[in-house]
């Protein structure tokens, strides 16, 4: 005797081998036996052999009409045996009920299981519902096809187009149009981004990269909402000095600046003043959800993304010229040891005497460390700023910034893009770094003493963080070293200056340590710098492959990192070579470069030999940095 059953939602035939009041042993066409349950079987019969008769039903079940046998079958469950013989109007052969059964199975938007082998029609109206929904799948899938052929041909139909920036940054891949561009990125084997330049969509690739920083951050636009402009008190005490700057060229945010005055022919008083936008709005305002909303000012290359509004940087700004609201620190130090004697705070109006620039003042950097003059205003007194930093820096023990790093500078003007290194650990950045270092690490101790609550950055066990309590800083070797002297960039300094100003003027502080509002910042800050810096660093890689383009490079000498991770040299840009041999991390590679990717931001590179420890490139026609064209 044979067997038709159910297993695993898939009907089965065998042979039965023996038989129980319970199960069955039956041996499948392949040879294969298995423990069947008496309740799963459907169909006994003698004759044909399982494999005919799956053969014959299912060549019976595609002769029959799926809507006709839904019309024959009234409405009342039934079991498909029952059903098979009413439509045969006789007892049903084996491959004839077997084929009801399959055919009922087949089609669930007619038919609801009610048990196996049993079923019962769906409703009328259930049913057209049903059909109409297929009909609309069927279409949509037609219409998928039809728009992944077009793509593939590199024609892109309008209703993608409309949907370009949604496709490229966040694809919903339920909808139609996203399984169109999906699918026909896999028939030629072309990235969205690529595909949509080759239909002519995407013709800027630097827009392509930035755009997806500003969908992230700014999708409704980069315009600050209104607000009422913010004023700076006026009833704060002019400090009895003349501060000055120094930063970058670009820099319209200017948070910090300095004063020098001997007091006595061995001491000075050296002033740290901070921009103070903190007097001039308070928690909860519109500014200040503007401040939360931005959390950071955004650098990238070429572009700048301020956390506040123009018109409140205008007004709190440490520009020449001006009388400006400042938080300062007073350090009373010794000109002979450059030892910091005591400190002391004040809220109060500085006039600030120059905004210096580095790219005028690096000319003193050489000129310090050598004793030379260079006959620039201020140069005296950054001179002295530089010694009490070096003593600052040794009596810490620990470098500000590591020496020898090189950061990169990318002035970015139209289409070209000039990359200029810039050595870390040079007097005038020591200089700033220790200054601030000493600013943070003061108020944050005043806060900690005073049990005001504020943000630390705190590093133990090689790992950085932000907490609430003022715990060690193993980097810099500070304890309580609270983010305070960026508050015009930086929305954790802003909300620490909040808490220092209370403090200092003894007023309560406007933040609790267990605050919501508080960690939440906290929190939020965290997550906003680290995908700021990452987004920064996709457009630093793309614009040194730009200038690898600009600049028609083709060999670069290169520093192994780690297996085929190899760093140019001259340029902040990591690549793989897959061609690399194993070499040993630190090893100095000739490499050529045989292609350029800027929708991938990928270089594809060649090896060509070992260079020797600080060798540079062999036999270069043009070569700058160990590039050559």
């Amino acid at each position: 005797m044979n067997v038709l059953y159910e297993e695993d939602g898939e009907f089965r035939v065998g042979a039965v081998l023996s038989q129980a009041a319970t199960s069955l042993q039956v041996e499948s066409p392949h040879g294969r036996r298995s423990k069947v349950k008496a309740g799963h079987v459907l169909l006994s019969f003698e004759q044909p052999s399982g494999a005919e008769l799956l053969a014959g039903a299912q060549q019976y079940a595609r002769g029959l009409e799926t809507d006709f046998l839904w019309q024959c079958c009234g409405s009342a469950e039934f079991g498909f045996r029952d059903f098979a013989r009413e439509y045969v109007g006789r007892e049903p052969a084996p491959q004839e009920a077997a084929g009801v059964l399959f055919k009922l199975h087949s089609a669930p938007m007619y038919f609801y299981r009610r048990g196996r082998g049993r079923y019962q029609a769906a409703p009328e109206e259930t049913l057209k519902l049903a059909l109409a929904g297929l009909e609309r799948k069927q279409r949509i899938q037609q219409q998928i096809a039809a728009w992944a052929a077009a793509l593939a041909r590199c024609e892109c139909p309008a209703e993608i187009a409309t949907l370009r920036d949604e496709l490229l940054y966040a694809p919903d891949r339920a909808k139609p149009e996203t399984k169109a561009l999906e699918q026909a990125c896999a028939a030629i084997g072309l990235s969205a981004p690529a595909l949509f330049e080759r239909c002519g969509l995407l013709t800027d690739t630097h827009a392509y990269h930035l755009g997806r920083f500003l969908r992230e951050f700014f999708p409704n636009g980069i315009a600050f909402p209104a607000h009422p402009a913010p004023l700076p008190p006026d009833d704060l005490p002019f400090a009895p000095v003349e501060a000055f700057s120094l930063d970058d060229l670009g820099t319209t945010e200017i948070d910090d600046a300095f004063s020098v005055t001997r007091v006595a022919q061995d001491d000075w008083r050296i002033g740290i003043h901070i921009a103070a936008p903190a007097l001039g709005f308070a928690p909860g305002s519109p500014v200040d959800a503007i401040a939360r909303e931005r959390l950071s000012t955004a650098y990238l290359p070429g572009r700048k993304y301020t956390m506040l509004p123009e018109d409140v940087i205008e007004r709190f700004s440490l520009d020449h010229g001006n009388h400006q609201s400042a938080l300062s620190l007073y350090l009373a130090v010794s000109s002979r040891d450059l030892s910091v004697r005591g400190h002391h705070s004040r809220i109060e109006q500085v006039r600030i005497g120059a905004n210096l620039r580095h790219a005028q003042y690096d000319a003193l950097n050489a000129a310090f460390e050598s004793g030379g003059r260079v006959g620039l205003p201020y140069e005296q007194e950054l001179r002295d700023l530089w010694r009490l930093a070096c003593a600052l820096e040794q009596r810490r023990g620990k470098p500000s910034v590591g020496a020898g790093i090189v950061d990169y500078v990318f002035r970015v003007e139209g289409e070209r893009v000039k990359i200029e290194p810039r050595r870390r650990g040079a007097p005038l950045d020591k200089l700033v770094s220790e200054l601030m270092i000493l600013a943070n690490s003061s108020w944050g101790g005043l806060l900690a003493e005073r049990d005001v609550a504020a943000i630390y950055r705190v590093q133990s066990s090689g790992k950085v963080r932000l907490s609430v309590y003022p715990e060690m800083h193993d980097g810099l070797g500070v304890a309580g070293y609270a983010w305070l002297t960026s508050p015009l960039r930086r929305y954790v300094d802003l909300l620490n200056q909040w808490q220092l100003a209370a403090a200092l003027a003894g007023r309560r502080a406007p933040f609790a340590r267990n605050s919501e509002d508080l960690l939440s910042a906290m929190r939020a800050f965290e997550l906003t710098a680290a995908r700021y810096d990452e987004h920064q660093r996709v457009l630093e890689s793309y614009w040194c492959l730009r200038w690898l383009l600009q600049e028609q490079v083709r060999s670069a000498a290169a520093t192994v990192l780690r297996e085929n991770l190899v760093r140019l040299d001259g340029l902040p840009l990591v690549t793989r070579v897959p061609s690399l041999p194993n070499l040993e991390p630190g090893t100095r590679v000739q490499l050529d470069i045989e292609a350029v990717d800027l929708i991938a931001r990928e270089a594809a590179c060649r090896f060509r030999e070992t260079l020797a420890a600080g060798g540079g490139a062999a036999d270069p026609d043009r070569q700058q940095g160990g590039l050559t064209a």
